[in-house]
């Protein structure tokens, strides 16, 4: 269920901005921006009045989160599942020696977009997409990236170029 988001007209749409969102990132990199948390947290918290994340999931789709060993002992348990069995059912070593589901989509993600273990999902999930928290210019290219999968992100994007172009 997508209650009308196109996922494939939004990547498309974020993909052909995209060379126009890292010339932005290089150009706020080199500047000092005091307010830019404020204005990004702002805009966060507007855009998530506007967009439903049920409408769309694409990071739940698309993004393998890193799972933590808190993670795993807290949704270990919400599963009433050994920690060794969730590993085993769930879970796979990345390149980069981290936790991440086996695959994609996300295995708690159900047909209408809800999580089955939303209250107790990876700390990665509950910080995504970043832009609600403090040092936002610190992860411009990691929120780079984000543009293509999350239209907050996207749209945020393009309100930082409109005020900085």
């Amino acid at each position: 269920m997508n209650n009308g988001f196109d996922a494939r007209k939004y990547s498309e749409l974020a993909q052909s901005h995209y060379k126009k969102h890292q010339q932005l990132v290089n150009k706020l990199r080199k500047k000092k921006l005091r307010k830019l948390d404020e204005l990004v947290q702002q805009w966060d918290a507007e855009l998530f009045e506007e967009i439903n994340c049920l409408d769309c999931a694409n990071c739940c789709r698309s993004l393998g989160p890193r799972v933590t060993e808190t993670d795993i002992k807290r949704i270990s348990k919400h599963l009433k599942l050994s920690t060794t069995v969730f590993i085993d059912q769930y879970l796979r070593i990345d390149e980069d020696n981290d936790y991440v589901f086996q695959a994609m989509p996300c295995p708690f993600l159900l047909d209408d977009n809800y999580c089955v273990i939303y209250e107790k999902r990876p700390k990665a999930c509950r910080d995504y997409p970043h832009t609600h928290q403090p040092g936002f210019q610190k992860k411009l290219k990691l929120s780079l990236k984000n543009t293509i999968t999350c239209p907050v992100v996207y749209t945020v994007f393009q309100k930082l170029n409109d005020s900085f172009s």
